[in-house]
């Protein structure tokens, strides 16, 4: 089976077979069939949606979207959030949990959107990257969402476990070795489109705890390293 690169412009990645690489065609294809892929965070424009990522960290889409509603009113802009009391936006995000850390990151990412980049959002992962509380995650969901620029794969919870189950990679917790196995395996195109359709199955069907396989032809054909196969 020869093996071969997916992007010359990324020699990183892993090297993956050609049957590899069919078989997750087939697994991306199926998810289209099944799934909108649709990024669950309300936002109107890049800056929004920066602020939201941040926010999502260890908490609920539901959730983030029922605060950045004030949050937004109160600060729309980055020039306003740069120069918002830390306090006052501690008390208008402490529903999402680590408040204060998250507060700090928005505060302190305005800033350098406003010093560094005169009011900006830029549209790189170096730059992003730079942003106190931002890592490959939130730069991927930005960049992915915003800007239709696809620099990478985002990995949570059910990216990871879809992965691991479907057996798309061989690294069980390594968010970053799993998400390079995933950018070699797919087309690039769609980096931003897969995690959406992951996620959504991971909500729908392929859960966290399973106590009967799930009724999805997904699931029976391409589960390969899931335990609802031993359920069957």
């Amino acid at each position: 089976m020869a093996k071969t690169k997916q992007y010359e412009d990324l020699p990183k990645l892993p090297e993956k077979t050609e049957e590899e690489k069919a078989r997750a065609k087939e697994i991306l294809d199926e998810l289209y069939k099944h799934y909108e892929p649709i990024c669950e965070l309300d936002y109107r424009n890049p800056f929004e949606l920066l602020c939201a990522t941040i926010l999502s960290a260890q908490c609920t889409d539901v959730r983030v979207n029922k605060t950045t509603p004030d949050l937004f009113e109160a600060y729309p802009t980055p020039q306003a959030m740069a120069n918002a009391p830390i306090q006052e936006l501690e008390e208008l995000v402490r529903s999402t949990g680590f408040y204060r850390n998250k507060a700090k990151a928005l505060k302190q990412s305005a800033q350098a959107i406003v010093e560094k980049h005169g009011g900006e959002m830029p549209q790189n992962i170096d730059d992003l990257l730079e942003f106190y509380g931002v890592a490959r995650k939130t730069a991927n969901v930005v960049l992915g969402n915003a800007f239709n620029i696809n620099v990478g794969v985002v990995v949570d919870t059910h990216v990871r476990r879809f992965a691991n189950r479907y057996g798309l990679t061989e690294h069980e917790k390594n968010t970053d070795k799993i998400e390079r196995d995933l950018m070699a395996l797919f087309p690039r195109e769609h980096w931003t489109n897969l995690s959406h359709l992951m996620i959504h199955h991971g909500r729908n069907a392929c859960k966290s705890r399973i106590s009967e396989p799930p009724d999805h032809p997904l699931c029976k054909k391409y589960g390969i390293k899931c335990e609802c196969q031993e359920m069957r």
